[in-house]
């Protein structure tokens, strides 16, 4: 499991996703989001929104798993 590190309280979806080295732009979110499964704490999740916290474990299908932390 690869760990995504953030300063700040929470981190959205589409963000975490271009932190992590997922997608190049914020501006993929979307279109990666609709084809790729993701669950976020074993629960499908498909909003770029979604707030990611310490703690939360990302399933990227195809490209692993993942878990945020803070610094």
């Amino acid at each position: 499991m690869r760990e995504v590190s953030i300063q700040t309280e929470y981190i959205a979806l589409g963000q975490f996703l271009k932190l992590a080295d997922l997608i190049d732009t914020g501006g993929m979110a979307k279109a990666f989001l609709a084809e790729v499964p993701i669950q976020v704490n074993g629960e499908e999740e498909n909003r770029r929104g979604r707030k990611l916290y310490p703690g939360d474990e990302i399933d990227v299908e195809g490209h692993g798993r993942y878990k945020v932390t803070r610094r």
